[in-house]
């Protein structure tokens, strides 16, 4: 089993900056891909950038030359430096770790898809 506890979120203004914290727990030797995703009440849940386990990154066009994602490859930690910020950033933002699947041989690994409980950004203009 893994855990996800988001953490940075907060108020800020249009232009400013925040980086958003997800501390993976338990049994990461699981993970594979992981990645951040948003929702603004009342819409659907948009991806905004995925790190895969090669190290390959790829971002929702809206936030491209803004958001970069990265891991910290000891403590497993995945971050997300957003710049720039606009009103229309403002949502909860989730964390989401993918599991090896089955067929991956990751012994006690099945595929598991693991979310944090997410973090407000709000963006004031």
């Amino acid at each position: 089993h893994v855990q996800l506890v988001e953490s940075g979120g907060g108020l800020v203004q249009v232009g400013d900056s925040l980086r958003l914290s997800c501390a993976a727990s338990g049994d990461t030797r699981c993970i594979s891909k992981m990645g951040w995703y948003r929702q603004v009440p009342g819409k659907v849940l948009e991806v905004v950038a995925k790190l895969s386990t090669d190290s390959n990154t790829k971002s929702t066009e809206s936030v491209k030359g803004r958001f970069t994602i990265s891991r910290d490859s000891v403590k497993g930690t995945l971050f997300l430096q957003m710049n720039s910020l606009t009103s229309e950033d403002t949502a909860v933002y989730y964390c989401k770790a993918e599991g090896f699947p089955e067929s991956a041989g990751v012994e006690g690994c099945h595929g598991v898809d693991y979310w944090g409980k997410g973090t407000l950004v709000t963006v004031s203009a």
